[in-house]
């Protein structure tokens, strides 16, 4: 865990590829950028998922957030683990507000699994975060995402959401129409689409969401 010069906080949750660690997406970041994603007065966490049992796995144990019925949008979400890692993930950002960075400093995020996630996290618990990305993720049609925004009548984290259009795990439709659901419910999102790339991350993509968090949290 890098060390920041301010009270500043990105807090990328990973996953996507099942078994995945912080450290692996950290290297797979630094990779696809051909340097480090730092940033001079900005701390990045990158947490590990637990390692449990994967219904799409067969009931394997692999390094998840939480665990699915299946992958599709069409079914519904497996909330007492969603619940459990948001209890986790709450703890997290507690210790770092306990340690003197604002709530309205940190941002949320991840890839794949780690953006829906995010997702849950800060639309249902944490709604006064600075921002939330989505890369590559989707929520499920009858999210407890959104029946929680149903019911909300404050001011919304802005999500910054991609995905790629060549995506067969994710595919691109199902994080369009999270993007619109969300739109409708009040947040403040651009859904950026890659053409040609797949359920990875692109160094166009990794730039651009360099960018945006140094718009939402700047110096």
């Amino acid at each position: 865990m890098a060390q920041s010069k301010d009270a500043c906080l990105n807090l990328c949750i990973p996953s996507a590829a099942q078994g995945d660690s912080g450290q692996g997406l950290r290297t797979w970041i630094e990779q696809v950028l051909n340097q480090a994603f730092t940033f001079q007065h900005v701390k990045v966490i990158y947490p590990t998922a637990p390692s449990r049992p994967y219904t799409p796995l067969k009931g394997g144990f692999s390094n998840v957030w939480f665990d699915r019925f299946q992958i599709s949008n069409d079914c519904p979400e497996h909330l007492e683990s969603i619940d459990v890692m948001c209890q986790v993930l709450t703890d997290l950002i507690d210790g770092e507000v306990k340690s003197g960075i604002k709530k309205n400093r940190i941002l949320v995020g991840g890839f794949s699994m780690g953006g829906c996630m995010a997702m849950h996290l800060a639309y249902r618990n944490h709604q006064d975060v600075a921002g939330v990305f989505a890369l590559s993720s989707f929520l499920n049609k009858t999210s407890a995402v959104y029946q929680a925004l149903q019911k909300s009548d404050g001011v919304l984290p802005e999500l910054f959401q991609c995905h790629g259009t060549a995506d067969e795990l994710v595919l691109h439709s199902w994080g369009e129409e999270t993007n619109s659901v969300l739109k409708s419910l009040g947040v403040r999102t651009k859904f950026h689409s890659f053409p040609g790339v797949y359920h990875e991350l692109s160094k166009a993509e990794l730039e651009k969401l360099k960018s945006w968090i140094l718009t939402k949290l700047p110096d």
